[in-house]
């Protein structure tokens, strides 16, 4: 048995399809619709309701490809393995990296999130937790305490944690559904969307920054959550693309219901005091506008959600960084003491404290929700890239691995996936593009750690196979650069021509990806351990059925 299969075996496949459902919903629904209404607002005005819907077919189509994989290898940490299996050591560290940073600043994201909008509390202690941009010093201090509380309630044993994230995404979910309905009843004043600059205020480039940086994507990211638990998952073939779609699909009516909320509710001398949507200015936005109209009972419940909600993602996102830890080491790029899973709870224990360290730092770093979202939208982005290329790559070098789900359509999705990828990216705008690009090349030393040291002739088919990735995001960070004005460049390309660019560059970047995978000794070894258990199932239920004719016949 080899050491990943190991520690593989201490998880527990306790999660059927309802729970992994509330695993993805409960991380789609974190702090997002606490800020992101008003967020997306700020940059679109009332067009932030189709930047919405932008988001979630992007998130959708990415989701579809990393379905097929998730099924394919339901192990822990499954986001940062795909790269890994289908180009070997460079892609799948840069994948891995790119997705870890993604979700481990989420944690302390959500925790910033509860503290700012204790910060509108009628207290003169809690209105000094935050300052307008960013936490104080007693507001990192009470975003701290939080951080540990999510680590604490996973450090027990998996059930624990699946019992409690029901619970909490069940509140979850009824109380923005709640929120949604009680401001419409409240107001609805539909002149919002004709007055202050009208539908779309800032243009329809404004739309699209919003899907890339006004939490749109840090929502919908939450529907990986179940593929990095996949180990854990009952019947991951039918369970895991249920999960994935089910939660966007929900997510989005609920975020649009907020979104439409938001926009009738917004008193009409604010927006024409502040001179439209972007100048808005409230620190707890959705509970703001209840007590404007009134609702103060909804103002409770929101700041009491405030904390359940973001509690509930951050709690998620700790349980699924630890297992793409788990993942990471197992791909050869960390030390052996972090793919440890205790076999007594089934939980990756020194993962979890080195994620909780990671989080203390981005929290000291990225005080504000918005400067975490921006970067982890970006991120996310970056990390997506490698599921359309490594669903194409795996099928054309591994054709006779078992697919639980597979889709005719793939080879369209696919290439959709990765122009749509691509052009979030290209949204997000210059400078933020290049500071993402770049935090991703920090990385690079640890790989190198592990890898440069191997014999040049076992090295250079993983850089051969990696170079693609390096190339693109080299590539997209020139391009961000010299692109539109209205997306932070230069200008250097015309507007709608540089949209024609980018989904071209992503398109060649794709064929490239897919041509440069090959048959690396990661997957040659996943291949026999998915075999083997692929058997062992069949014993097992081989077994079931004579036992089962055995209690027939003496019946």
């Amino acid at each position: 048995m080899s050491t990943e299969q190991g520690s593989h075996s201490n998880y527990r496949r306790s999660l059927g399809t309802a729970a992994l459902t509330a695993v993805g919903l409960g991380s789609i629904i974190g702090s997002g619709w606490l800020f992101g209404a008003e967020r997306a607002a700020a940059l679109a005005g009332p067009a932030a309701i189709l930047a919405w819907v932008i988001g979630a077919v992007v998130a959708l189509t990415i989701a579809l490809t990393y379905t097929e994989l998730g099924s394919m290898f339901p192990k822990a940490g499954g986001m940062v393995r795909f790269g890994q299996y289908s180009h070997g050591s460079l892609s799948g560290y840069m994948a891995a990296w790119a997705n870890w940073i993604a979700i481990v600043s989420v944690i302390p994201g959500e925790a910033t999130a509860s503290i700012q909008y204790m910060s509108s509390w009628d207290f003169g202690w809690a209105q000094g937790l935050f300052d307008g941009k960013e936490l104080t010093g007693t507001g990192l201090a009470c975003a701290s305490v939080l951080v540990v509380f999510y680590f604490f309630l996973n450090w027990f044993a998996i059930t624990l944690f699946a019992k409690t994230n029901n619970a909490i995404t069940v509140f979850k979910v009824v109380v923005p559904v709640l929120t949604a309905g009680a401001l419409i009843f409240a107001h609805f004043d539909t002149s919002n969307v004709t007055d202050h600059g009208g539908f779309a205020p800032n243009g329809w480039s404004a739309v699209f920054s919003a899907v890339a940086v006004a939490g749109i994507v840090w929502a919908f990211n939450g529907f990986q959550s179940p593929l990095n638990m996949a180990a854990e998952a009952r019947n991951p073939g039918k369970s895991l693309p249920k999960a994935v779609i089910g939660s966007i699909l929900i997510a989005l009516v609920i975020y649009i219901a907020l979104q439409v909320a938001f926009l009738m509710a917004v008193p009409a001398q604010d927006l024409t005091a502040a001179g439209g949507w972007n100048a808005l200015g409230y620190k707890s936005p959705l509970a703001d506008l209840s007590i404007a109209w009134g609702l103060n009972w909804l103002a409770l419940l929101l700041y009491a959600d405030a904390f359940v909600s973001p509690s509930g993602t951050g709690m998620i996102y700790a349980a699924t960084t630890s297992r793409m830890i788990n993942g990471v080491q197992e791909n050869g790029h960390l030390p052996k003491v972090f793919g440890k899973v205790d076999p007594k709870t089934g939980v990756p224990k020194p993962a979890l404290l080195l994620n909780l360290v990671i989080s203390f730092i981005f929290l000291a770093v990225f005080r504000g929700w918005g400067s975490i979202a921006e970067i982890v939208g970006v991120a996310t982005v970056i990390s997506y890239i490698t599921g359309p290329v490594a669903v194409m790559s795996l099928r054309r070098i591994a054709p006779g691995m078992k697919r639980p789900v597979k889709l005719k359509a793939m080879p369209v999705i696919a290439p959709i996936a990765m122009i749509f990828g691509s052009l979030v990216m290209y949204w997000a705008r210059w400078p933020l593009t290049g500071k993402v690009i770049f935090i991703m090349a920090i990385g690079l030393p640890i790989w190198a750690w592990y890898e440069l040291r191997k014999p040049w002739a076992e090295l250079k088919p993983h850089l051969m196979a990696g170079a693609w990735m390096v190339t693109y995001l080299l590539v997209m960070a020139f391009v961000s650069w010299a692109g539109g004005t209205e997306f932070g460049g230069k200008g250097y390309l015309a507007q709608g021509w540089d949209i024609v660019v980018v989904a071209l560059i992503a398109l060649v970047f794709y064929a490239w990806g897919v041509r440069s995978a090959w048959r690396n000794p990661t997957l040659v070894e996943v291949e026999k351990e998915m075999t083997a258990m692929a058997e062992a199932e069949e014993r097992e239920e081989a077994e079931l059925a004579k036992a089962a004719e055995k209690e027939a016949a003496k019946a």
